[in-house]
C-alpha cells in the first residue's frame, strides 16, 4: 500500500475494523501529523469503548464485532469527523496543519495497555474530495 500524505482539502479513511477482548489502552487508528505532538487524532479502544484519545467515549460496545469506520477530515476547516457503521459519532476540531496520514492497526497507548493487542482490519479506502 502506497501511503499518501496530506496537508490541505478534505480526505476520508474508511475501513472495516474488528477488537477482540482483551485488547485493551491501544490506539486502533490514528492521524498522524499536527502542529503540535505527533497526531491530529488517536482512536483508542479501552474495554470495549472507542474513545478518543483517553478522554470522551466516542461509541461503546465494539468488542468481538465488524464494523465499519469512517474518519473525514477537512484540514481547510480544521474538522475530523468520526463515524461508525454510517452514523456520525464524534466531531472534533484537528490540531493544526502538518504532513498528515492515516494509520492503522494496534499501537500501544502512552499508559495502562493490556498485553494482549490485536486489531484486524480490512476493506480500507482512502478518498480525497
Amino acid at each position: 500500500m502506497q501511503g499518501l500524505d496530506y496537508s490541505s482539502g478534505i480526505w476520508q479513511f474508511e475501513g472495516y475494523a474488528y477488537v477482540p477482548t482483551g485488547t485493551s489502552g491501544v490506539t486502533i487508528m490514528q492521524i498522524h501529523g499536527a502542529r503540535e505532538g505527533a497526531t491530529s487524532l488517536q482512536l483508542r479502544i479501552y474495554d470495549g469503548d472507542m474513545k478518543y484519545y483517553k478522554f470522551d467515549v466516542v461509541a461503546t460496545d465494539l468488542y468481538n464485532k465488524w464494523f465499519r469506520l469512517n474518519v473525514i477530515h477537512d484540514v481547510d476547516e480544521g474538522k475530523i469527523t468520526v463515524f461508525i457503521n454510517g452514523v456520525e459519532k464524534y466531531v472534533v476540531n484537528d490540531q493544526g496543519p502538518g504532513d498528515l496520514y492515516f494509520k492503522c492497526g494496534v499501537y500501544a497507548a502512552p499508559e495502562n495497555s493490556s498485553n494482549y493487542m490485536e486489531s484486524r482490519w480490512k476493506n480500507i479506502k482512502i478518498y480525497k474530495k
